[in-house]
């Protein structure tokens, strides 16, 4: 299987990065909990765990990413970058059941928890998978990610040079950010990268910004 560095995964603002746990086991029985969230216009229960990304609510950031983003493509490759338990895997595989979904994370834990999911909903085109086993000639359709701000910001933009630029060359990334935690600066970097940037939507102190096609990012 080809092999590619892997993302860390993000950190929800106004949590503490040491809640996440990069090598967490999938979570027992007595681990596991519900929780009912609202997602693609339906209501469900989930399941989630601690050590993951969220754990106890639909964070805001995904909220307003969800709220915004077009519906996603019917068919192709759709990734979740970062996918926590998977509200945003889940979305796109109840919007698209003819895609095939990448829910990627470096989290075990996780993992386990967006296939228990997936499998609760009947949704058999997610993929929950570790970053190194998404082959390298996968060219996604589009990318939807609440991305890791608080790796800081050389981690953080080698992950998105090298995702991004597996987007097919008519797709689009949708990325939403805090503004407090450099929405603008991210910007004004895949801008002087060479990827079109467009913000196209701002709420409750976050910003979502669109990124079409791979640009240069894809000869870097």
């Amino acid at each position: 299987m080809p092999r590619v560095p892997s993302p860390t995964p993000p950190t929800s603002p106004g949590e503490d990065p040491g809640d996440h746990y990069f090598t967490a086991a999938p979570a027992s029985s007595a681990e596991l909990r519900r929780l009912d969230v609202r997602l693609a216009g339906r209501d469900m229960s989930v399941w989630t765990a601690g050590g993951i990304f969220s754990p106890g609510r639909l964070d805001l950031g995904t909220q307003v990413l969800l709220r915004t983003v077009p519906g996603p493509p019917s068919s192709g490759h759709l990734l979740d970058l970062g996918c926590g338990w998977g509200p945003v895997a889940l979305t796109m595989a109840l919007g698209s059941p003819g895609a095939t979904v990448w829910a990627v994370d470096v989290n075990e834990r996780a993992l386990d928890l967006v296939r228990r999911n997936a499998a609760e909903l009947g949704l058999t085109n997610v993929v929950a998978a570790r970053p190194d086993d998404v082959p390298d000639d996968v060219r996604l359709a589009a990318l939807w990610s609440n991305p890791p701000i608080r790796v800081g910001k050389e981690a953080l933009h080698t992950m998105l040079r090298r995702w991004l630029s597996r987007l097919a060359p008519d797709a689009a990334a949708h990325l939403v950010v805090q503004r407090n935690l450099g929405a603008d600066s991210l910007q004004r970097w895949l801008e002087e990268a060479g990827a079109a940037t467009t913000r196209v939507a701002s709420a409750k102190g976050f910003r979502v910004l669109r990124i079409d096609g791979p640009g240069t990012l894809a000869a870097r």
